[in-house]
């Protein structure tokens, strides 16, 4: 199994999550990127680093965005 590009880290019922969902979908499909989301609160340890920061963002392994995703930092940092 491929690791993906960008994971998205969410909640059930956060409608930041929502957005974010739709915009790295929009943005990876796209561009023909891999992604995937990840609930924090299907891991412990997840949720106790996360707690109420979500969505967080990664690319690349790298923190990309927390909170809101913007399409064109987000295409950026695809290259």
């Amino acid at each position: 199994m491929t690791e993906a590009r960008v994971v998205l880290l969410v909640r059930e019922g956060c409608h930041l999550c929502d957005e974010a969902i739709e915009t790295v979908r929009a943005v990876c499909d796209q561009s023909g990127v891999s992604w995937q989301v990840v609930d924090v609160d299907s891991d412990p340890r997840l949720r106790a680093e996360y707690t109420d920061h979500v969505p967080v963002t990664f690319v690349d392994g790298v923190r990309h965005a927390i909170w809101f995703v913007k399409e064109e930092q987000l295409r950026a940092a695809l290259g």
